[in-house]
Order: C-alpha cells, then structure tokens, then sequence
C-alpha cells in the first residue's frame, strides 16, 4: 500500500480572535477560523466569488505566538496537515466530525504587529541614543577569489 501525503497550505483572514485553551496536561492549543477567498470568471464573463471558512487548530508556542499577534481580520499564512476529528455529542447524542488544519507552520501577511503598542511610535529621538553608521570608500580592485573561505 502507498504511504499517503497530506500536506495543505492556505492564506486567508480571522474569521474571529483566536481562542486560546490549556488542556489538562498543561498544552496550549489555540483555535481559530481562516476566510479563504478564490475568485474566477464564469462563461458569462462576470468574476465570481467563493469563500471557505477552514477550521485551524495550532499548539504549543506556535498556537500561543499567533493568539498573541493576530485578531479578527489579519491576514495569515498556514501550513499543516488535515486533521479529521470525531466526537458523540452530548446534547443531540449525535455522533459528529470535522475536519481541520493541524498548523506545523504558519507566517505573519502585512499590516503592523504588537497588539495596543502597533500604533504607537518605534522610538523618540530624545529617548533613544542614535549611531551615525560610517559607510567606508571600497576601492575597485578585482575580487581575490581564493580569499572567500566557502
């Protein structure tokens, strides 16, 4: 039998803040949704829209580096493998499922980052103490090759 590939790969933006749960053996785990947009023109010429909203779930540090600085509405990049969970539920006695987005990796898209601070200055000159870099004259001399140590 063939060994099976499950990777995925998706940008998109929050649907929500991140939910952010311990369990009870100390892990952190962090849940969130993604907003997955395509667009594509149909025969009639006019562009169309489709969203998918795709569940995420990240542990450890990177679930808590991604609770800690992005919110409904930012843009972020994931990467992981598809998950599929099963569970009765308790009101309906219902058996249900869902499928989701184990994060392994993940990249902050664009905008500001820090949380309040974001829209506060990086520094003041009176409060910070500036180097003047000094940029030296390289003379035009050809490159020694067997100087290069790789």
């Amino acid at each position: 039998m063939a060994k099976g590939f499950n990777k995925v790969t998706l940008m998109g933006n929050l649907t929500r803040d991140v939910e952010m749960r311990t369990t009870p053996s100390g892990q952190s785990v962090a849940n969130f949704s993604l907003a997955v947009s395509r667009s594509w023109k149909g025969q009639d010429g006019q562009t169309q829209e489709q969203t998918s909203f795709i569940n995420c779930v990240a542990w450890g540090k990177a679930g808590e580096i991604i609770a800690q600085y992005v919110k409904k509405g930012d843009a972020l990049l994931v990467s992981g493998r598809l998950d599929q969970r099963s569970w009765d539920d308790k009101e309906s006695g219902q058996k249900r499922s869902t499928i989701e987005v184990n994060v392994e990796d993940f990249n902050f898209v664009g905008g500001n980052r820090g949380g309040d601070n974001a829209s506060a200055p990086a520094s003041s000159p009176s409060s910070s103490k500036s180097k003047d870099v000094v940029i030296e004259d390289i003379d035009d001399k050809p490159i020694d090759l067997s100087e290069i140590p790789f």
